[in-house]
């Protein structure tokens, strides 16, 4: 049934007197002529034509009897289709009323056109569109607060005849419906995965270093139709499974312990080189900086003397004679940039004198480890750090001032008055340093002896080596079994020997060119790790559609929990195909994240879902937000929404908490830029407490700093960007794409004094309105948080000086017309729409740990997900039990 005429009877109703748009249509069709009432609703069964006509033959005499066991057929199908037809009315009337005029083939606003959507729904692209509709008036978005509005009996009506729509199509497409894409694993997945295959870190090496950057979709990293592979990845990996390879199973013998010590020699970097000769005869090793400073002179101590580095892989112990300076320093917060009040940290990363300058940046420069140091007079500290081949330990102040070079220049000028009057400050930055050193408390780290000795191994072989060879390590009479049970491993299923042989032809081929068997073997590794097999999830070749198999449950579960290949518990399940029973199934889940291993999920799913991995790739102002660098602000924000999504997993904690809650996770420097009193012992200053909240504006994901941080620019903020992620990522409607039309320049702003004054403008233009009335409000709501998430209550000033700017208001009227005055409010307005954002979450779940797209078909799934989870009062856990339980994660 097509929806042109019924555009006519909706704008020609005023003309015939007629208010129902059931009488519209029943005058409507009195005044069409036969023919063309036959063609128009004739598919639909009306009556139409005079009795008997051609075409429709009265039944004769003999048919009689036969036309009577059909009649009753007839009349059952009638009063089928006769619902059927009610619906499709219902359907249409409404439309017709209140949402052509908008969205037709002409006007089309949101790029939304209902014109020629036919009833019954018979295809995926009906069926989306209908699926939009009813997701628009269950939100109260439609029709818009100034059109003609429903009663809610009648909006009831409709949702409930469009959803009857949606569920014939569904049972009707059903068969047709998505199919999960065979994906590989991703670079997080690869790297865990080889972690878990050797028993040794892999980042200490990097060896995707120069692999291309995954690709996403919606910020989700597990699409397979994304994740493509092309011949540059290919080559990649056959580096990598080399260098993984040798690196954990080339040691034939265990290496010599040496040992080193390192004193009154420690050469600094070129730009502290005067200073520390002139001051200090490089009798020390000082450290000042963070290791993100922007001029990079004091955040790392390399050993220049020891460029070399280690002789072989290995765990190594550091011993380190070191002293807190100068805490009690008077000199201004403002300029050293760093707080005083707490202790001081060590933390060590690698090095290698092959790869540039020791005291800049690397590559490669994992953490490795971190001590609290203690007042007063040096002390002893011991470390146990992995370190590869070459490598050196270098020690970094991850709590020392956030620039050290403007530091140094400011104190050397604005403390002139402490310097000896035939030492005072002439200008240059080289004499600053040494004045400041000389005569002044510049607070630092001081190290004045290393020892490192290394590699210690409790056993050998190796426990890299020991799981792949076995207790004993390689025996070359048992190369055929070594293989298949790292091939096992790797598969993670069985392996048949038909596969195997193309792995020992490989050992044949490569003893009969002159290798040694230990090496031909680790060879037939390597190819092993090159397979599709290993690369992809999912069997090779197995049949689309249909259940998954035990084997490819048991790791689509690992992966979507532990981001990582399934333990050998699971893999015992899997084999004898008890995972695929429910309550087995259900008890590995909580197994999995009652483990630390879930961590992975954390890190994965908070990262696809709220974008989190995008921290940092604008970072704020150093001089306006130093304290960002100083105190890791950065990994703080992370933490915080990974310590509340553990606190709802363990607890079964309900997810509207997301929304607003009355609590959350800080540790003492994100504290500080809460104005959160906590109290927080020397020693714990960095471990996250649970902390209550008094005031409205922080709790839920929207009071986090994550959020405020990484929908803003580092600079300023914008209502719109910030609107916009909320659509995204809290209600799961993104607006729709800006139209051709819309010219890249800005609109006239010309006398406006504030963002909400420049978005009123832009709202003028008609091509921006019908969008911006979704995007503000929910972008206004967050004003009142600065680029790193500090609360204000005004805006910087045209010289970029906090606070001395135009009062912020941010108050907005939502779609629905529903008005709020502060965050604290908008919060109560997704409280409303609570099971908006459950659906949206259920949703990201099922695409992340899947690794397909949820379609249209695949909404009925989601809806049983979003009525288990309310029923047990919206629990985390319980939502993630049933996202596993659904035929989609069950399913190919």
């Amino acid at each position: 049934m097509k929806l042109q005429c019924l555009d006519l009877i909706a704008k020609s109703g005023s003309r015939w007197g007629e208010s129902s748009p059931m009488s519209r249509l029943v005058r409507f069709n009195r005044m069409l002529p036969n023919r063309f009432a036959a063609k128009l609703w004739g598919d639909c069964g009306t009556p139409v034509g005079p009795r008997g006509s051609a075409g429709t033959p009265l039944p004769t005499q003999r048919g009689l009897a036969a036309w009577g066991v059909l009649l009753v057929a007839a009349l059952l199908a009638s009063s089928i289709n006769a619902q059927a037809e009610d619906k499709a009315k219902v359907a249409t009337d409404f439309l017709a009323t209140y949402c052509l005029e908008c969205h037709d083939d002409l006007t089309q606003e949101g790029e939304r056109n209902f014109y020629d959507l036919e009833f019954p729904i018979t295809d995926e692209k009906g069926l989306i569109a209908v699926q939009e509709i009813i997701d628009a008036l269950n939100l109260g978005d439609m029709p818009p607060k100034k059109a003609e509005q429903p009663d809610e009996s009648e909006r009831a009506a409709a949702v409930a005849a469009l959803s009857d729509q949606v569920a014939d199509v569904y049972a009707s497409l059903k068969s047709t419906g998505g199919q999960t894409v065979l994906r590989r694993l991703n670079e997080r997945e690869y790297l865990n995965t080889l972690e878990d295959l050797f028993a040794r870190r892999v980042d200490t090496f990097a060896p995707t270093s120069t692999f291309p950057t995954d690709q996403t979709a919606e910020h989700i990293d597990t699409l397979g139709d994304v994740l493509v592979t092309s011949g540059f990845l290919l080559d990649n990996y056959f580096h990598a499974a080399d260098q993984v390879v040798e690196k954990a199973l080339g040691q034939v013998s265990q290496p010599e312990v040496k040992e080193w010590t390192f004193n009154g020699s420690f050469r600094p970097g070129a730009e502290m080189s005067y200073s520390h000769k002139k001051v200090f005869n490089n009798r020390f090793l000082c450290l000042y900086e963070v290791m993100n400073s922007a001029n990079h002179e004091g955040g790392y101590g390399g050993i220049n003397e020891f460029k070399e580095g280690v002789h072989a892989d290995g765990v190594y112990e550091v011993k380190v004679l070191a002293q807190a300076m100068h805490r009690d320093s008077h000199y201004d917060k403002k300029i050293l940039k760093m707080d005083l009040s707490e202790p001081y940290r060590l933390g060590i990363v690698t090095g290698t004198g092959s790869v540039g300058e020791l005291h800049h940046p690397q590559p490669i420069e994992p953490q490795l480890d971190e001590v609290t140091l203690k007042d007063g007079e040096p002390q002893w500290y011991t470390m146990k750090i992995w370190l590869e081949k070459g490598q050196q330990p270098r020690f970094t102040f991850p709590n020392g001032m956030a620039n050290c070079r403007t530091a140094f220049s400011r104190i050397a000028r604005e403390y002139n008055d402490d310097w000896p009057d035939d030492d005072k400050h002439g200008g240059s930055i080289v004499e600053a340093r040494r004045i400041v050193l000389q005569h002044g408390k510049m607070p630092h780290i001081r190290i004045s002896e290393v020892k490192l000795s290394g590699p210690h191994f409790e056993s050998w072989p190796p426990e890299s080596q020991k799981i792949v060879f076995g207790e004993e390590g390689f025996k070359e009479e048992k190369t055929d079994r070594i293989l298949s049970d790292f091939a096992r491993r790797a598969f993670r299923r069985p392996v048949e020997s038909r596969e195997m042989k193309q792995f020992t032809d490989l050992v044949d081929a490569r003893i009969a060119a002159g290798h040694s068997p230990r090496q031909a073997t680790l060879d037939a590794i390597k190819g092993i790790l090159c397979s599709p097999s290993f690369l992809y999830l999912g069997e090779a070749g197995a049949e689309k559609g249909g259940a998954l198999s035990s084997h490819d449950l048991a790791s689509r579960l690992s992966y979507f929990l532990t981001g990582t290949m399934p333990d050998p518990k699971l893999m015992e399940l899997a084999t004898s195909g008890a995972i695929l029973q429910k309550d087995v199934l259900l008890k590995q889940v909580d197994r999995l994240l009652d483990d630390k291993r879930s961590d992975a999920f954390l890190d994965g799913f908070l990262d696809s879902w709220l974008n989190l991995r995008a921290l940092g790739d604008q970072p704020p102002d150093r001089q306006l937000s130093a304290e960002y660098f100083y105190d890791d602000l950065e990994t703080a924000m992370q933490e915080e929404v990974k310590h509340f999504t553990r606190d709802l997993i363990d607890h079964n904690g309900p997810i509207t908490n997301y929304l607003r809650s009355d609590y959350t996770w800080v540790n003492y420097p994100l504290a500080e830029l809460y104005g959160i009193e906590e109290q927080f012992p020397d020693a714990d200053r960095y471990t996250f407490q649970k902390v209550g909240l008094r005031q409205s504006n922080r709790g839920g994901l929207l009071g986090m700093a994550a959020i405020h941080t990484v929908s803003a620019n580092g600079i300023e903020t914008s209502p719109v960007v910030r609107g916009i992620y909320i659509l995204e990522n809290i209600l799961g409607s993104p607006p729709p794409k800006p139209p051709d039309e819309v010219p890249e320049l800005e609109p006239d702003t010309r006398g406006a004094t504030s963002i909400r004054d420049q978005l009123l403008k832009h709202r003028e233009m008609k091509t921006c309105a019908a969008c911006h009335v979704s995007i503000d409000p929910p972008g206004f709501a967050l004003e009142n948080f600065d680029p790193i998430g500090r609360w204000r209550t005004k805006y910087p000033d045209k010289n970029g000086k906090p606070g001395k700017g135009p009062v912020i208001d941010a108050s907005g009227e939502a779609t629905d017309g529903t008005a709020f005055a502060g965050i604290g409010e908008f919060k109560g307005y997704l409280m409303k729409r609570k099971d908006v954002f459950t659906r949206h979450l259920a949703e990201r779940l099922l695409t992340y740990g899947t690794g397909r797209r949820v379609e249209a078909l695949d909404r009925p799934a989601v809806e049983q997900i979003v009525k288990a989870t309310k029923v047990d009062k919206y629990g985390l856990r319980t939502m993630i039990h049933e996202v596993v339980l659904s035929d989609y994660f069950l399913s190919r």
